[in-house]
């Protein structure tokens, strides 16, 4: 008797681990929320960020102040959220990302998500029509003195930033993927830089001009899209990518550009809430001027365009079986121009002259504030006290770095079918068809200007024997765009490798 019931005794226990093990399985497999912790959920928000009348407007090489709005400026973020990793990537309506801004909001937003702030990408899609912000944040994050208004605004977009990842991470739910591209057929990019009978490159030529022999490169035409809809079919938001730089609006109003206009189709034709993301593709050497016409297109003709592009071609995309995700990073140092005493010298006399509006050559000028710029970032000790002369390109973080500017690659990949590769600066092109072209991935979104805009232009080596204004305007020795798209390729080429086979 005694026997029988130690018996019974061991098979209840067996039994009640086994239930229990079962239960513990089924709980990491199918969490509270009801779907299986590997299942890929993604998440969009959207938040304002438009600065008040009376801001700084950026774009151009002296302060302008805003005197009011044309559009909203916004910041749209998605999260990719699965089992083994999540990431994050916010596309912003600014001019550019200082290096100061994407460590400030990484870092809070990975407090609050827990999202790895190496796994969380900001980008700017380079509105002209945006705020002129970095003086300010440097401000700020010195605890200098300035305009209480103008400080509220830098909390307001760090505080805005954090809080549209927060909303998607927490939002995200189980969604239906689709992904392809559209071919923009009707012309509005087209290469700004000519080679020139005498070998060298001009940028903004009229091809009338019987000097120009033809482009100096390539477009891309291609705009690659990503599509999620959640578990009833609703569209929940588009993600495109297209390289066209963003100057079509002008003005002195708070204006997003051309992707509003692209969103404003798609949400008359999908639905009035979908979150329109547009992530600029590499595009320093594309612009929206046609240089065979004297007809400019315009912000709505171009938006509207390329948002009608997307939408006949939302029909077309295919879902995406296989929704692992990988996500990878990795920074490299790359090589900044020298800068000397009298370099620094003759800039603050061309800059000074600038201020006073007297006659400078344009890119005099440019060389002049790119070389105050240098100043601040290679030498602990500047030759001039850089904060008086400029405003973008001011930096706490990278004060006296040295002679290399530390950026980071990032790469997000779903399956074997998407790739969200992004990019610091301003790329050229032909650097951007380059990773699109060794991308082992079936759909390969390659975004520019995201977490870094430091070293200005980085044009492929080729461009800096042309030379011309993005040349002038790159803050970095040849070599520095190989170097990206090696990187970038690496990575994708590990992402492959570890997804699931």
């Amino acid at each position: 008797m005694l026997l029988f019931v130690s018996m019974r005794q061991v098979l209840c226990r067996r039994f009640f681990l086994s239930h229990f093990v079962v239960c513990v399985l089924w709980l990491i497999a199918c969490p509270t929320n009801g779907f299986p912790a590997d299942s890929l959920r993604v998440g969009v928000a959207e938040a304002d960020i438009t600065p008040p009348v009376g801001f700084p407007i950026a774009g151009y090489y002296h302060e302008r102040l805003a005197d009011g709005t044309v559009d909203e400026l916004k910041a749209k973020a998605i999260v990719f959220r699965d089992a083994r990793a999540e990431a994050a990537l916010v596309v912003c309506d600014l001019i550019g990302i200082a290096t100061d801004l994407s460590q400030a909001v990484r870092q809070r937003a990975s407090e609050k998500t827990g999202i790895p702030a190496e796994h969380i990408v900001i980008s700017a899609t380079h509105s002209h029509t945006a705020p002129d912000y970095m003086k300010e944040l440097w401000l700020k994050l010195g605890n200098e003195k300035q305009d209480p208004l103008r400080a509220a605004y830098i909390e307001k977009l760090i505080n805005n930033l954090v809080e549209v990842i927060d909303v998607a991470h927490s939002g995200a739910k189980v969604a239906t993927l689709e992904c392809g591209s559209a071919t923009q057929t009707t012309p509005v990019s087209f290469n700004r830089r000519s080679v020139m009978r005498d070998g060298s490159v001009r940028t903004w030529m009229s091809h009338d001009n019987p000097d120009v022999v033809r482009a100096a490169g390539p477009i891309d035409p291609e705009i690659a899209l990503l599509s999620l809809r959640d578990e009833s079919g609703k569209p929940l938001g588009v993600v495109s990518n297209f390289a066209l730089h963003l100057d079509t609006v002008g003005g002195m109003k708070w204006s997003a550009d051309y992707p509003y206009f692209i969103e404003q189709t798609l949400r008359k034709a999908i639905g009035s809430d979908v979150v329109s993301i547009f992530a600029t593709g590499c595009c320093g050497d594309i612009n929206h001027a046609n240089p065979r016409s004297k007809v400019r297109n315009k912000a709505d003709f171009i938006g509207n365009s390329i948002g009608e592009s997307i939408h006949k071609q939302l029909g077309e995309l295919k879902k995406i079986e296989r929704t692992d995700l990988v996500v990878k990073s990795r920074a490299v140092k790359l090589a900044l121009e020298d800068v000397t005493k009298e370099e620094v010298a003759r800039s603050l006399k061309i800059l000074d002259l600038a201020s006073r509006k007297q006659p400078v050559d344009f890119l005099d000028h440019v060389t002049a504030y790119k070389k105050l710029m240098l100043d601040q970032l290679r030498h602990r000790e500047p030759f001039a006290n850089t904060s008086e002369h400029i405003t973008w390109g001011l930096s706490r973080s990278l004060a006296g770095i040295g002679d290399s500017l530390p950026v980071s690659v990032t790469v997000m990949t779903i399956g074997h079918d998407v790739a969200i590769v992004c990019l610091p600066g301003e790329i050229f092109v032909e650097l951007g068809l380059a990773i699109k072209q060794g991308s082992p991935f079936k759909t390969t979104l390659v975004i520019e200007l995201a977490n870094h805009v430091e070293s200005i232009y980085i044009p492929n080596r080729a461009a800096y024997a042309g030379g011309s204004y993005e040349v002038t305007n790159s803050a970095l020795q040849p070599g520095g765009g190989e170097i990206v798209v090696e990187t970038a390729l690496s990575l994708l080429r590990e992402a492959a490798t570890n997804a699931k086979p």
